[in-house]
């Protein structure tokens, strides 16, 4: 069902548990973007554990994005990103948290402000839902998501640490 979108000639869709496929081709793109040189077959895997009938999945449809194929008459729509969000547990106070599993924006999309709207349409979501936070994970290296997230006013609560052993 499409939704209303702050970026003229753009919009929304919800998704459903029947876009996992999809869901997990849009989370490889968004790490291959990000460097990964792994197939991401463990995506799948993240799909199926995380993406449950609770979880919220939206998909941004931009201007002319329609797929080529099917039957005369019925145009399927094309993603240019995603927002998929699910929930989480703050382990310091027990409260339930809305986390983002995945912002994505195609390059060819990029800086038009589509990262800030979705990201305030998950902002608009998460307080319909009583939740209180929003939170996510976001790669050090990935500096466009740190600008994007520290302008909409995120903060560091934690930091992943890893060694190869």
């Amino acid at each position: 069902m499409p939704s209303s979108f702050a970026v003229p000639g753009y919009r929304l869709e919800s998704g459903s548990t029947l876009d996992r496929a999809r869901l997990v081709k849009f989370m490889q793109r968004a790490y291959r973007d990000l460097g990964a040189t792994e197939t991401g077959d463990h995506l799948a895997d993240t799909v199926n554990r995380h993406f449950t009938a609770s979880s919220k999945l939206w998909w941004l449809i931009g201007p002319q994005s329609f797929l080529s194929g099917g039957l005369p008459g019925l145009q399927r729509h094309q993603p240019v990103g995603c927002l998929w969000l699910g929930e989480s547990i703050d382990q310091r106070n027990g409260h339930r948290q809305a986390y983002v599993f995945l912002l994505y924006v195609e390059a060819a999309h990029r800086r038009k402000g589509l990262g800030s709207a979705l990201m305030r349409h998950a902002h608009q979501w998460a307080k319909e839902q009583n939740y209180q936070q929003v939170n996510l994970q976001v790669f050090e290296d990935n500096i466009a998501a740190l600008s994007l997230y520290q302008k909409l006013g995120y903060t560091p609560q934690a930091r992943w640490m890893s060694v190869d052993i």
